[in-house]
């Protein structure tokens, strides 16, 4: 067998998030020579899902970076409980760097089908969103915080008694257009509006009130909660014609065992098989200097020591760009009680959810001092069916925008959160911390010759399908004229079937 010194590669890849993972996915049955490294110990890269103590490695490695250090990740801070004992084995958890959510209608979902990876994943189904309602001191007796479900289907909006019936015509009317909004009659009402808020159209063109506002506005999943009528009505229309596709009463889905995680070790498995050689803990030291645009050979120094040659290098742009990026607070947050109230199967015939979608509007939620939030907070709760957590807990995943307050509004939307789904006088407990912060990156795919970096992750808290044709583009390079003749991500099964096609 060749030393990896006296292979010539048709690609290297670097890296093991989910971009350079389903690269390798749609390289697994081309018979190219693949070398996959990472520099990381593990597999995700950004996508990754920790044990607590990978986690707890994860933060120190965060902490001991320099101060001009180029990571998308900073500011990582654990707390733990003053009992370890508090808490199972380290491995009883697996919590998600980057958790998102799959609509069912996600070009994703038809890859991994088409590929046949999907055999290997258990796909779980993301159940009811609520809006954050505070607590109101006015009122008599005194409100507590609360959460409202937002209306999944025509006949939940029907038979919901929080919305008044007036209301409830209004918010059938705007559904009824979004699923046809781009009709040439439909179109013409929003198109002339198409870059002012999302609001401001609901608001003038169907009588939506502030509350009925904040549950369409929780459907886009937007970060600054500003998100335009063109944008907005596309990720509406996107979450309707979702419902159903894979079953009643849900509209996207979560892979189990730690999300995007568990597709980026698939699509490496997958790769692995088709005899890609893996190496983690192997990272790229140099790259030869070559003229700009050129097509000779790529010569690598590997961490190693080891030195390596390929026609083409793949990178994943996981370093952050410029200072001024779009940036977000993440805090994650093991619970102490399994939350039943958010996984209730409320459709006849629904799979138990096993990630529910909490939103916080604006101003919904303030510190200590009285800073209110200036931006949306969502909260994913994940039930133990995830895998991310024993049977018992949940884990509660916060993301805002970053500003000088998000941790302590992250605190204390927590806090809250947890009050509204405490009953009685019982108080919910909070086990495990994890507050990071993560940086967006260059959205923008490099290519200099043969060499290629990718975007970097989105921030996006639903999967975006766009970050699937730079994939693409990246296979067609590797493939070079021969994919002409071949379908993308397109794979019958092995024969005979192996461990990795055989159905669970």
């Amino acid at each position: 067998m060749e030393s990896l010194s006296d292979t010539v590669w048709d690609v290297v890849i670097c890296g093991t998030g989910l971009q350079q993972s389903l690269l390798a996915l749609s390289l697994s049955r081309s018979g190219k020579k693949i070398l996959h490294i990472d520099p990381k110990e593990y597999y995700g890269g950004p996508d990754a899902a920790f044990s607590l103590q990978e986690a707890e490695a994860w933060q120190a490695e965060q902490t001991t970076s320099s101060p001009a250090s180029s990571s998308i990740f900073s500011s990582a801070r654990i707390s733990r409980p003053s009992d370890p004992a508090a808490l199972p084995p380290s491995r009883s958890y697996s919590l998600a760097l980057s958790p998102q959510i799959i609509h069912t209608t996600s070009a994703l979902i038809s890859q991994l089908v088409s590929s046949r990876a999907y055999r290997q994943i258990e796909f779980l189904a993301v159940g009811s969103f609520f809006v954050f309602k505070p607590s109101d001191p006015s009122s008599e007796p005194a409100a507590r915080p609360s959460l409202r479900r937002i209306p999944s289907t025509r006949e939940d909006v029907f038979s919901t008694t929080a919305i008044p019936t007036r209301a409830k015509r209004s918010l059938m009317k705007f559904l009824k257009f979004v699923l046809d909004y781009s009709s040439e009659p439909n179109s013409e009402v929003w198109q002339p509006r198409a870059s002012q808020p999302l609001s401001a159209f609901l608001a003038d063109g169907f009588k939506l009130d502030a509350e009925l506002q904040a549950y369409v506005l929780a459907l886009t999943l937007s970060l600054d909660g500003r998100i335009t009528t063109k944008d907005g009505l596309a990720v509406i229309h996107r979450h309707l014609t979702s419902m159903g596709v894979f079953g009643p009463g849900f509209a996207a889905v979560y892979p189990k065992w730690g999300g995007i995680s568990e597709i980026a070790q698939v699509a490496c498995r997958a790769g692995a098989v088709g005899g890609g050689i893996y190496m983690l803990g192997t990272g790229i030291e140099t790259v030869a200097e070559r003229p700009q645009g050129s097509d000779e050979l790529v010569e690598i120094q590997l961490t190693n020591g080891t030195p390596v040659k390929t026609k083409l290098l793949v990178r994943g742009g996981e370093e952050r760009q410029v200072d001024d990026a779009q940036e977000i607070s993440r805090l994650v947050a093991v619970v102490g009680s399994p939350l039943s109230s958010l996984f209730e199967v409320v459709v006849e015939g629904a799979p138990t959810p096993a990630v529910a979608v909490i939103a916080c509007p604006p101003g919904s939620v303030k510190t200590d001092d009285g800073t209110a939030s200036e931006y949306p907070i969502y909260a994913f709760a994940h039930s133990s069916m995830t895998g991310e957590c024993p049977t018992g807990q949940s884990v509660l995943y916060l993301t805002t925008l970053a500003t000088n307050a998000s941790q302590a509004l992250l605190q204390s939307a927590l806090d809250v959160l947890l009050s509204a789904l405490s009953k009685g006088d019982e108080t919910t407990r909070c086990l495990y911390q994890l507050y990071y912060q993560q940086s967006r990156g260059s959205s923008a795919t490099v290519t200099d010759g043969n060499v290629v970096q990718l975007p970097a992750p989105s921030l996006s808290l639903t999967f975006d399908d766009s970050v699937l044709e730079t994939v693409r583009q990246a296979w067609k390079q590797v493939i070079g004229s021969e994919a002409e003749d071949q379908e993308y991500m397109v794979f019958s099964d092995r024969e005979p079937a192996d461990a990795y096609d055989e159905d669970d």
